[in-house]
């Protein structure tokens, strides 16, 4: 069976969307976008609970016909701290907050996935619909696995959907495995003794030494990790001092690390160690490292990604049903579900390259073109593990 969602629904979604978008919020503050969500969901008829990691919502459909699977389907309520830059009509109204990640568009494609099923509920089973806060950096799906929503809503399978560019446009692409990269993060604080800058002699300078650790750290993956394994080192916060003239006495260095193999995450946590202590003895520095695992690899379940492939299928033909490609080196905390339950994450095209941004980019905004294709996805991947019943 071919979902068909027409284009009434496909407004809506529009309209959903560009609220969404114009009114985004940031990790466990998503207060209004949840109050959004929670009246759509009740509009449709679906019964809605609250409060799950604070601002989660998750509603809940049974089907018509009886007893049979449980399905869960995740979207994402949280935007990032960026100060848009599209100067589109829809554009973000809360300065320094906007939605560069297209979790308002998978938002309104589970809305609209909802609203379809609760128009005609003619399968088996339950279908339960998951609204995450603090999917970035925050590990929103961690806390609602730990706050029990796999006790209050056992789901048998879950899936969720990413826009993706880069991948040709209205293409799905899914299959068993992993999809996406392990994230760690790391914090080396750096300290020394500071002083006037026109005096080094007299100083143990950190800001030197983090220079060096900067350059270091970049050898990480290209002189100790094998070349046919896949990992990722990037420092990205580097901050020390306020004036021209003082050298600061700490300078933090922080970043993320990506990586597929457990192995490999142990050696470059260690690796890294190793460095720090050697550059903090050559620098007469003190240098502590502060390593934190947060995501597992996500990784797709055999049974339900080849689902998942069916589901697309049924959507968008198989031509654009794409099932051999490489994982992402990004992440996604929808993996912490994925190691409790069975699933699929996949990824929606939304072509490239973007000439309005990329994810995470000031000039990003969702393509509305992936809206009926994206909630024609979900309801597929439901009508495939649920069926009408015979």
């Amino acid at each position: 069976m071919t979902p068909r969602i027409d284009a009434g629904a496909v407004a809506r979604m529009r309209a959903w969307r560009h609220y969404l978008h114009a009114n985004p919020e940031l990790a466990y503050r998503e207060h209004d976008t949840a109050d959004f969500v929670a009246a759509r969901l009740a509009e449709f008829g679906i019964g809605v609970e609250r409060g799950l990691a604070g601002t989660g919502v998750v509603g809940t459909l049974h089907g018509r016909r009886g007893p049979g699977r449980r399905i869960g389907l995740r979207a994402e309520l949280d935007a990032l701290p960026i100060r848009e830059k599209t100067g589109l009509p829809h554009a973000s109204t809360r300065d320094g907050i906007m939605h560069a990640c297209g979790h308002d568009g998978h938002m309104a494609m589970l809305l609209g996935a909802a609203e379809h099923l609760a128009r005609d509920p003619d399968f088996a089973g339950s279908v339960v619909f998951i609204f995450q806060p603090a999917e970035e950096n925050e590990g929103g799906a961690v806390r609602m696995v730990q706050e029990g929503l796999f006790e209050r809503h056992p789901v048998d399978a879950i899936y969720a959907v990413h826009n993706w560019p880069g991948l040709e446009h209205g293409a799905i692409a899914v299959k068993p495995g992993p999809m996406m990269a392990r994230f760690d993060t790391f914090e080396f604080t750096v300290t020394g003794q500071g002083g006037h800058a026109a005096m080094p002699q007299n100083l143990r300078d950190p800001v030197a030494a983090a220079s060096a650790l900067v350059g270091a750290l970049n050898t990480v993956i290209s002189r100790n990790i094998d070349p046919f394994e896949q990992a990722v080192v990037s420092t990205t916060i580097l901050s020390a001092g306020e004036v021209h003239n003082v050298v600061s006495d700490t300078v933090r260095v922080a970043g993320s690390v990506r990586s597929f193999e457990e192995e490999v995450q142990a050696l470059i946590e260690r690796r890294m160690a190793e460095i720090a202590a050697g550059i903090g003895a050559a620098h007469d520095v003190a240098i502590d490292l502060s390593y934190k695992r947060r995501f597992s690899v996500t990784e797709n379940s055999p049974r339900e990604a080849e689902l998942a492939q069916e589901a697309a299928r049924a959507v968008v033909g198989a031509a654009a049903t794409k099932t051999a490609f490489r994982p992402s080196m990004g992440s996604e905390d929808f993996s912490e579900m994925l190691k409790v339950r069975p699933g699929a994450f996949a990824w929606i095209g939304a072509g490239g390259p973007a000439p309005n941004g990329g994810l995470h980019q000031a000039g990003y905004d969702f393509d509305d073109g992936l809206l009926g294709i994206g909630a024609a996805y979900f309801v597929a991947v439901v009508m495939q593990e649920t069926g009408p019943a015979a």
